[in-house]
């Protein structure tokens, strides 16, 4: 996947008077620039800056990295490739790095798996998926550009030793490209390939993204024996007007539980899940529906809008999302890209650009309308302090810090409640037709409202010069109630004002409200906060940098600015730890 810079985003008890807390030890679219920086792509890092880097979020050491590509787990060993320049810290140079873990918290850094070296990708080895064929053998589909006009090719590699644990060398054999674009197919825009799946018809299927005029789509392709490769006649999945679809993910959900199915799948207690990331918007979208095995044609269900303004993995900065599923502990997972919000210039100073989410376990929920992700149990192992608050009321307009961790890189779940319904403010109908990150820009935080705002302000100074909200409004909407959840950057950075891009990212949360009762979970950690609200349903990252709320400057507060009174039933909150990630870096073999 050819991805450019966007340039725009010890123990004591405490006692507060409303409450206990205990410490324990243990269109508001988001646009790409499609810009390449030749004369900085090569820019070598000289000094990384340590201000903003994640603690616990995967990063290399120095420099740029975009999409996770063919994540999977073998023999024991969880793998994850990704794109990276090892020359410098915007876009170009890309090669395939190549990281291992035992539990997807901590990696051991490997020499990259692909690079250009062939004919067929010499030009670009572009984003591409793992697949685990018959016998045990992991093969790889990658993207490969072969000339300056941007051809794009499918090509395979495999591992050189399959005796090796680590996998550390892969091969690209002569017999590539194994797909080749024909006349009828935008040879610029046809990458991405995905996990194969196999068929009861014995044929392996895989998709690539591309365009027909603005038209996104889906090529399928169909092989018997993994080599020789034959487009079928008509696209999986079509939709106009969406511009180009990249990262294209297909794989089965179960209809009732949370475990994870294998691609290949194809029981009758199933849906199928087609994402795309868009060119166009730098969002992913996702439908829920059904698919075809004898037609090969997937449609989504009535209840998934197909288009724009339909379902998103992460309403916030979070792209070209790869999933894979686990069978040692029977779950999918999905990895995704959080990109840097700041300048290129700001890149090349600081000397690193973009971090992996924290993988998410998903499943379907059991409306069957939607998925639900929630952060890998793993995370929990990197759990120290704990502060717990319970049974504490927020009138209009208070506030409470939470105390006793690390604000600038910690883990918070809480949960609200309120006694009514009542004073939900009235959706204005003319916002009918804004996405909810425009709603979230009117209505910010210190807008008060009846039912919120409410949540968190996290890496916030001390006297709230700077934080980052995240928090919910009830709205009343005829005859029923809109949940909007926002993570709203505005206010995150006294820095570049003009320059820094700054959103107000929000999604809507279908929930039932029957209990009177939100929650919401937020992972922070110095430049990045993940959010997951209603238990997953709705999802936002935010990328931000502050100036003042940094390292133990930070601080994280409980707020509400509505006019009814919020209770915390319950917060848990914890420092978190630093695992070991990617300590020693690989060299590059070309």
């Amino acid at each position: 996947m050819n991805y450019f810079k966007k340039s725009s985003l010890f123990p004591f008890p405490f006692l507060l008077l409303c409450c206990s807390i205990i410490v324990f030890f243990n269109n508001g679219v988001v646009n790409a620039s499609h810009k390449v920086f030749p004369e900085l792509q090569s820019t070598s890092t000289v000094d990384v800056k340590n201000v903003h880097r994640t603690g616990y979020h995967f990063q290399p050491p120095k420099n740029w990295i975009n999409d996770p590509n063919g994540p999977m787990y073998y023999n024991g060993v969880y793998h994850l490739f990704y794109q990276y320049n090892p020359h410098g810290s915007v876009w170009g140079n890309i090669v395939w790095a190549h990281s291992v873990s035992m539990d997807l918290i901590n990696w051991i850094p490997l020499e990259p798996a692909i690079y250009p070296s062939k004919v067929f990708d010499n030009y670009g080895t572009w984003s591409g998926s793992a697949t685990i064929l018959p016998g045990n053998k992991p093969i790889i589909l990658y993207t490969g550009v072969v000339d300056a006009n941007k051809t794009q090719v499918q090509n395979y590699a495999i591992p050189a030793n399959l005796s090796d644990p680590f996998l550390r060398k892969w091969i690209k054999p002569d017999n590539n490209p194994l797909i080749v674009a024909d006349v009828n197919i935008n040879k610029a825009q046809f990458r991405d390939p995905t996990t194969a799946w196999l068929g009861r018809d014995g044929y392996w299927r895989t998709l690539i993204g591309s365009v027909l005029g603005n038209k996104g789509l889906t090529i399928m392709y169909k092989s018997k024996s993994f080599m020789k490769w034959k487009k079928v006649q008509h696209p999986l999945h079509s939709v106009d007007d969406t511009g180009n679809w990249e990262c294209p993910d297909f794989f089965p959900v179960l209809l009732d539980g949370t475990n994870g199915l294998d691609a290949s799948y194809n029981g009758k207690n199933a849906k199928h899940i087609l994402k795309v990331s868009l060119d166009v918007t730098r969002f992913e979208y996702y439908t829920v529906g059904t698919y075809d095995t004898k037609k090969d044609r997937y449609t989504p269900n009535n209840t998934s809008i197909d288009g724009w303004k339909g379902l998103r993995l992460d309403y916030g900065n979070y792209y070209a999302s790869k999933s894979f599923y686990d069978p040692s502990k029977n779950r999918r997972i999905m990895w995704g890209w959080s990109n840097e919000s700041d300048t290129v210039d700001d890149d090349v100073k600081k000397g690193w650009a973009g971090i992996q989410t924290i993988p998410r376990k998903l499943w379907l929920d059991p409306t069957g309308k939607q998925l639900v992700q929630w952060p890998i149990q793993e995370l929990q192992t990197l759990r120290e302090q704990k502060v717990q608050l319970s049974n504490c009321k927020l009138e209009k307009g208070d506030k409470i810090e939470v105390k006793g961790i690390t604000p600038a890189q910690a883990d918070v779940e809480v949960t609200f409640s309120f006694s009514s319904l009542d004073k939900a403010e009235p959706f204005d109908p003319s916002w009918a037709d804004l996405y909810a990150q425009d709603v979230c820009a009117i209505k910010g935080s210190k807008v008060q409202g009846g039912l919120g705002p409410f949540g968190l302000l996290t890496l916030a100074s001390k006297k709230l010069e700077e934080y980052t909200p995240v928090f919910f409004r009830v709205f009343k909407a005829q005859d029923k109630y809109k949940v909007l959840m926002c993570s709203d950057a505005s206010r995150s950075t006294l820095e570049n004002g003009k320059t820094m891009y700054k959103p107000s990212f929000a999604g809507y949360v279908d929930v039932d409200l029957t209990n009177k009762t939100l929650s919401l979970r937020s992972l922070i950690d110095h430049s990045v906060v993940e959010s997951f609200g209603a238990g997953g349903k709705t999802c936002i990252t935010s990328r931000v940098y502050p100036t003042l709320a940094i390292y133990d400057n930070a601080h994280l507060f409980v707020f509400n600015n509505g006019t009814e009174a919020i209770k915390i039933e319950t917060l848990n909150a914890w420092s978190m730890g630093k695992p070991k990630m990617n300590w020693s870096f690989g060299h590059s073999s070309y």
